[in-house]
């Protein structure tokens, strides 16, 4: 495969997990010996302005997330000689 048709894979897989935690029908997205991506849901919460002090309310959001595999943790944690 060329690097053109590598990334056009790529780019149509990270397309799809977009769409897939977008719509909200599926609140997952697993991808085996990967991870899995979700998205979460943040309550509204007061916090301050780090450049003036000043508090302000933050909106309840949903954030996207990130989990590691196993297979991948693994991989990471693994010492080379």
């Amino acid at each position: 495969m060329t690097k053109k048709q590598t990334e056009v894979i790529v780019n149509e897989i990270f397309d799809s997990i977009k769409l897939a935690l977008a719509s909200g029908d599926d609140p997952r997205v697993e991808i085996r010996g990967f991870g899995s991506f979700k998205v979460k849901e943040r309550r509204s919460r007061d916090g301050r302005n780090p450049k003036t002090g000043t508090q302000v309310s933050i909106d309840a959001k949903k954030v996207p997330v990130f989990k590691a595999g196993k297979e991948l943790r693994e991989r990471v944690n693994r010492v080379t000689p």
